[in-house]
């Protein structure tokens, strides 16, 4: 099985639309689908803010990454930040998601990308580990803080 990404476009939405609820039920995440897809729309009209990508064939993807756009002096240019990554349950365990975290940067350093961060629960060790081996660190003396409106 294979972890090709493939730029997610507006014909996209359908399949896009299905892993992303299967992905906020598993986790808790309450979002009505009219806001959901208002969320994943401009993603694939080509929005410059973030772009999302299908893994594996696009014809029948068995997952998919979010990632947005961000500028960091501290980092010296353009920075991302994994919003959502989920691969499908019955296919975890086979190195799809090693293999998307190691496709992404190398995919995205051609645009200029400086850093990519991502979130993890301080709780999910098991899901730490596979960030680590992706070459992700936490960062001392940081944590990330949120205020939303």
């Amino acid at each position: 099985m294979s972890a090709a990404l493939t730029l997610a476009g507006p014909d996209h939405l359908g399949k896009l639309d299905a892993l992303v609820a299967a992905f906020h039920e598993e986790e808790g995440i309450t979002l009505p689908e009219e806001q959901r897809r208002a969320g994943l729309q401009p993603l694939l009209e080509g929005i410059p803010h973030g772009a999302a990508y299908l893994i594996g064939p696009a014809r029948a993807p068995i997952g998919y990454l979010v990632i947005t756009f961000g500028w960091s002096l501290e980092f010296g240019g353009l920075d991302g930040f994994i919003d959502e990554i989920y691969v499908r349950p019955g296919v975890r365990g086979r190195g799809i998601a090693s293999e998307t975290l190691q496709a992404l940067p190398r995919a995205l350093a051609g645009a200029g990308l400086k850093a990519l961060h991502l979130e993890v629960s301080r709780g999910s060790e098991k899901t730490q580990q596979l960030y680590k081996r992706a070459g992700f660190q936490p960062r001392s003396d940081y944590m990330l803080m949120t205020r939303t409106f």
